[in-house]
């Protein structure tokens, strides 16, 4: 039987209405995408390590601001910083953040704008890239000092291991700049609001540092989440080819892109080189350099949708004055960081100290207390899985030295091959688990 036909007013109704649900479904939709993973948000369930079907946030890139730049009491006023950082996973969109955790005072950004590099390590932006980005649909954003902020995603095809270029321009005074010292990868400085300058000519300043920025995230349909590498100078890369992109990390995420059956995740190296588990301070300020335990809330567990974490820790604890003598504080700290890790449902991986005889700071007691750091780790009661790092670089010949193929030459960090040796020492089905054990 055929209905008589709806009166026009009502079918205007009708379609009103349905465009009205619609709208609503995608505003929650993109509300959820922006609020979400920001720190201080609540944390996302942690039972399934699978990605939700329509995508979820997830951190591509990350680094630990460790200190204030010095020589930078009034910031960059009037100077456009673009930091080059690469991504681990790729994405439909993206978003960042910018943190002041060292400024002083508020830190006023006018302009910023996330881009494709044009290649590998240029200033210059790839053709149909430039964003400007908002933070709370404004243009504009001020940080206080001690805080971060997080920008409003934009809509970008983010390749996995590409270039990206994050540029802030900041028209006044701000303090001491937070930065990250030990890129391995240059960055660019220009004069002038220069944000959304593609050519790149501009920016004839060059930099080994990150400024400002913390971490890139992306909007990905297949990612279990991010596996967070918190480290020393070792996970930092200090010793590896700068602009290679060959720290241990960035080996480890082309494991996990490109093997069959390896779990999919965006890797964030979290090092700072001089890192302790247990003590902070650098240089006499006590201030930069937070130890491992004091940092682990803001560098690992805020981060974009964390499902898994590796520990690289200790080695500094031992070589760095003063000296821990005793195996026992280092394996009770490293244990508090895996208690604190189980709290919120997150397995840590965590590696086995790795040699250091020929290094100036050698002495045999210090070697005494590595090993018997070591043979508690092997033990089984510190991690929810071991990578042995010390086995899979040492020299078989002198296990208290590294294999000469890994040393970079100062007997305490690896070489390029040395990092690639350590990422291919952790086991990847290992990561499936994706859950914490009882230790």
């Amino acid at each position: 039987m055929s209905r008589p036909p709806m009166p026009r007013g009502s079918a205007y109704a009708v379609l009103a209405a349905l465009a009205a649900v619609v709208v609503l479904i995608s505003a929650a939709i993109f509300i959820g995408a922006r609020t979400g993973d920001r720190p201080g948000a609540a944390p996302e369930p942690r039972g399934s390590a699978s990605p939700a079907s329509a995508g979820s946030w997830v951190g591509t890139w990350g680094t630990s601001a460790s200190a204030a730049e010095p020589r930078t009491p009034t910031g960059f006023a009037g100077m456009s910083v673009r930091n080059v950082v690469h991504t681990s996973i790729g994405g439909s969109s993206a978003r960042i953040q910018l943190s002041n955790l060292y400024g002083t005072q508020p830190l006023s950004l006018t302009h910023a704008s996330l881009a494709l590099a044009a290649a590998p390590s240029s200033p210059g932006a790839a053709p149909g890239t430039m964003r400007r980005l908002t933070f709370g649909g404004r243009t504009a954003v001020t940080i206080p000092a001690g805080r971060t902020a997080v920008s409003d995603p934009v809509r970008l095809a983010v390749p996995a291991a590409a270039d990206l270029l994050v540029t802030t321009y900041s028209p006044t005074p701000s303090g001491p700049v937070t930065y990250h010292p030990h890129a391995r990868q240059t960055s660019y400085l220009a004069r002038g609001d220069r944000a959304e300058d593609g050519a790149g000519a501009a920016y004839t300043g060059q930099s080994p540092y990150w400024r400002y920025l913390t971490g890139v995230d992306v909007w990905n349909k297949e990612a279990r989440g991010a596996l967070a590498v918190i480290g020393d100078s070792i996970t930092d890369g200090v010793t590896s080819t700068a602009g290679a992109n060959h720290r241990w990390t960035d080996f480890l995420a082309a494991r996990l892109r490109t093997e069959p059956g390896a779990p999919r995740y965006g890797v964030l190296n979290q090092g700072i080189s001089g890192n302790r588990v247990l003590l902070s301070g650098a240089h006499g300020r006590r201030s930069a350099n937070p130890s491992a335990l004091s940092r682990l809330e803001r560098d690992v567990f805020d981060r974009t949708g964390v499902r898994a974490v590796i520990a690289q820790l200790g080695v500094n604890d031992i070589l760095r004055l003063p000296h821990q003598r005793d195996p026992g504080k280092i394996v009770a700290g490293l244990r508090k960081l895996v208690a604190r890790a189980h709290a919120r449902g997150l397995p840590v991986y965590g590696a086995t100290l790795m040699p250091f005889g020929g290094h100036r700071g050698y002495d045999p007691r210090l070697e005494a207390v590595r090993e018997a750091v070591n043979d508690r780790i092997r033990a089984g009661h510190v991690y929810d899985g071991v990578i042995d790092l010390d086995r899979a670089l040492r020299d078989p010949a002198a296990p208290k030295r590294l294999d000469p193929r890994y040393d970079s030459g100062d007997h305490l960090h690896p070489s390029d091959a040395g990092y690639r040796a350590m990422a291919h020492a952790v086991d990847l089905d290992r990561l499936k688990n994706g859950a914490p054990t009882v230790l």
